[in-house]
């Protein structure tokens, strides 16, 4: 059997890659408009028939879409829509205080002038952004946040972070996709974060992260140790 040739194996890759991302991209979009709603299973060999392909990139597409936070990983069940219940949304968010204060109080002792110049340009996007949609908003938040925990230097609560925040970010960019009559992503509220990174804001790293959360929560520390201290 003749071998076949670096340029034939590079085009077949190139092919391989384009049918992922347009697989990708369907499913992306289906998820978004509602024909596939938060929580429904999503089966490779149904995908693949619907969309004319084999289950491989279907796999790859799934694969990616979940770390995009769109789909989460059931072990024994499958694939299915990101769908977190209200009290699963507080507990995550009563993490997020704690874990994210972290980030920013580490951020703010490795902070550099290329640092500061980066989070202050993501700044300005966030409050001059006309974007399109609520989950383009809710990716655009997502970046801010991991530029953040990226700054921290602590790869393990980046990745920690990461994992709690990806699915939550999509789960509720999703649930404002539902409700028309919400108000749109709230962009415009970061630079109150920038300020305690920069050190140039009184405001605790703890209270800052309450802040900033109640733009779009009630009560986000309701399960966290802070609420203890108001009781």
């Amino acid at each position: 059997m003749p071998e076949a040739s670096p340029n034939g194996s590079i085009i077949t890759e190139l092919q391989h890659t384009t049918l992922k991302v347009r697989v990708s991209e369907r499913i992306r979009q289906a998820i978004l408009s509602g024909t596939f709603r938060p929580g429904e299973r999503l089966n490779e060999t149904h995908l693949a028939a619907r969309f004319s392909v084999s289950r491989i990139p279907v796999r790859e597409a799934l694969l990616e879409l979940q770390e995009q936070g769109l789909i989460i990983h059931q072990p024994h069940r499958g694939m299915f829509v990101v769908q977190l219940t209200d009290e699963d949304v507080q507990r995550i968010n009563s993490l997020r205080i704690i874990l994210e204060a972290e980030a920013i109080k580490l951020c703010r002792a490795n902070l550099t002038a290329s640092h500061e110049a980066k989070l202050s340009a993501l700044v300005e996007r966030l409050d001059n952004s006309q974007l399109k949609s609520d989950f383009e908003a809710s990716m655009l938040d997502l970046e801010f946040h991991r530029a953040i925990w990226a700054d921290s230097q602590n790869p393990f609560l980046q990745k920690t972070l990461n994992s709690l925040l990806t699915v939550l970010f999509s789960h509720q960019a999703l649930a404002y996709l539902k409700s028309p009559g919400k108000r749109h992503w709230p962009l415009k509220h970061h630079r109150a974060l920038l300020d305690v990174i920069r050190g140039t804001s009184n405001v605790s790293p703890e209270k800052a992260m309450v802040d900033h959360l109640s733009y779009r929560y009630t009560n986000p520390q309701r399960f966290s140790s802070l609420a203890l201290s108001n009781q």
